[in-house]
């Protein structure tokens, strides 16, 4: 009997939460690059007699994402305290929700395998704490022969949404093209920025093998699930879910048993590593946390929290491909945060082409963002001024090459675009006719030794043509149509001199 083996992947993403501060303090949230355990207080330290109140803008924002996944919110919901050996929660335990989740029952939908539309089903989505940060080293001459570990606070008591997917995954591409769905969702509506080499978003893998009958597809043994963590990329969430398979399906083709446990990913060595056998509900003994009230979600905060959703990230690149017949890859792109396709629709609806629009906004602005280490929302240049910039170009008013030098001084010089074309030279427009032929015979007049050659055959391949051709539209400053440069170059060199 012929056997195949089909993964089963479901995931835990843990997704910080946009609010300035903690869930449960007044504590900043930006603890990236602060100076170790200045972000604290008797709250997130779980200080004697300290007690927590709830961060309500992080509880919107875990709805605003629950609805967007099309979740059922609970009206009432109750938080539970998760004790478990935490060496960087001070308190000893994590407050999190357990049976009573902000929200259950969503669906997130993907590209499948072949291409097809896959829907991904939602467990829940519930919030809690996150924990603070162990950073280990070697022995620093305190402890003889040993190494050290330090802690730092800051991180925790930061709000998180942890989203659970049920097992509909069936290999790592999948799994990664959900994690990207769903990053690409909390950036665009706003919920986190989704970072996860800054850990702003954690993905944990559950995983395991149906053996199967290669003929008929009968499931005829269904290993023990492993959870994969430290995955801070999504090719480490591909390259870890492959190892994994090959891994577990080497033990079944051996004939060894799958142990449930949670198993860390070493993204240098590519393998993973047995951390622990892994934990059931009863081992966390979970028990309401008597210092918070339950959380009820009340009808106005729900109707203000549904009016307030945008379009949704997927529809609106379905919608610049159908109305704006962009490319599928350049629709992506586009939409995919709320404040970028803001800023390029508002580029077309000033009056620029769509698709060159699209290019400008994906090579020149994403190009000085780069450059500037900025956000779209920082950037200097309006959209409805780059949408008048493109139009000229559409309108053949201005040469590509002068529309770059006028871009480039707006965001140099912070001119408007009248300002920056006297500078440029872009407002004087386009060189035709007469203007044009005295601008070639000048450049002529000026490189005789050039013309001669060209009269003497001697430009091998056209060369010589090119290098006349490229000092005219010097000299025009790029206000001039290549194309006719050359035909006119060819006219006058009819001309004997």
């Amino acid at each position: 009997m012929k056997y195949s083996y089909q993964p089963v992947i479901g995931l835990e993403i843990h997704v910080q939460l946009a609010t300035a501060t903690k869930i449960f303090c007044s504590c900043s949230t930006d603890y990236i690059g602060a100076e170790p355990n200045t972000n604290v207080c008797p709250v997130c330290l779980g200080l004697p007699g300290a007690l927590p109140v709830l961060n309500g803008k992080a509880v919107e924002l875990g709805i605003k994402a629950a609805m967007a996944l099309s979740c059922t919110i609970r009206d009432k919901t109750v938080f539970h305290r998760k004790n478990y050996f935490y060496p960087d929660l001070p308190k000893a335990y994590q407050i999190s929700q357990y049976d009573l989740p902000l929200a259950e029952g969503g669906e997130l939908f993907i590209a499948g395998e072949g291409g097809a539309l896959k829907r991904i089903r939602i467990t829940r989505l519930h919030l809690e704490e996150d924990a603070g940060k162990l950073v280990h080293s070697a022995a620093d001459g305190r402890l003889e022969g040993s190494e050290c570990s330090y802690v730092d606070y800051n991180r925790g008591g930061v709000p998180l949404a942890e989203i659970v997917s049920e097992p509909d995954l069936r290999s790592p591409r999948e799994a990664r093209e959900y994690v990207t769905s769903l990053r690409r969702l909390v950036r665009y509506l706003d919920v986190s920025d989704g970072d996860m080499e800054r850990g702003s978003m954690r993905v944990d893998a559950n995983i395991s093998l149906q053996k199967k009958d290669a003929a008929t597809g009968e499931i005829l043994y269904w290993g023990e699930r492993s959870e994969i963590k430290n995955m801070n990329s999504l090719r480490a969430i591909e390259r870890a879910l492959e190892y994994e398979i090959r891994r577990q399906t080497v033990v079944l083709e051996n004939g060894g048993v799958l142990e449930l446990e949670t198993r860390h990913w070493n993204d240098g060595d590519g393998v993973t590593t047995s951390m622990r056998s892994k934990e059931a509900a009863h081992d966390y003994r979970y028990f309401p946390d008597p210092d918070l009230p339950p959380i009820e979600a009340s009808p106005a905060l729900l109707e203000k929290v549904r009016t307030s959703l945008p379009e949704m990230p997927w529809a609106r690149e379905a919608r610049f491909r159908n109305e704006f017949a962009l490319p599928e890859a350049d629709a992506a792109l586009l939409s995919e945060t709320m404040p970028l396709a803001d800023y390029y629709e508002i580029c077309v609806r000033s009056g620029a082409s769509a698709a060159r629009a699209s290019n400008w906004v994906r090579t020149e602005v994403l190009r000085v963002l780069n450059e500037q280490n900025i956000a779209i929302e920082q950037f200097s240049l309006s959209p409805k001024d780059l949408g008048a910039l493109v139009r000229l170009v559409d309108d053949e008013k201005l040469s590509t090459t002068a529309a770059r030098e006028t871009f480039n001084a707006m965001i140099r010089d912070g001119v408007s675009l009248e300002k920056a074309l006297e500078a440029s030279g872009g407002a004087r427009g386009k060189l035709s006719g007469n203007a044009l032929a005295d601008t070639v015979r000048g450049v002529l007049a000026s490189n005789p030794d050039v013309v001669a050659e060209i009269f003497d055959g001697k430009d091998d391949k056209g060369k010589k043509k090119k290098f006349i051709v490229g000092l005219v539209m010097k000299e025009a400053r790029g206000q001039a149509d290549a194309a006719s440069v050359g035909e006119l170059l060819d006219t006058l060199l009819q001309e004997k001199p």
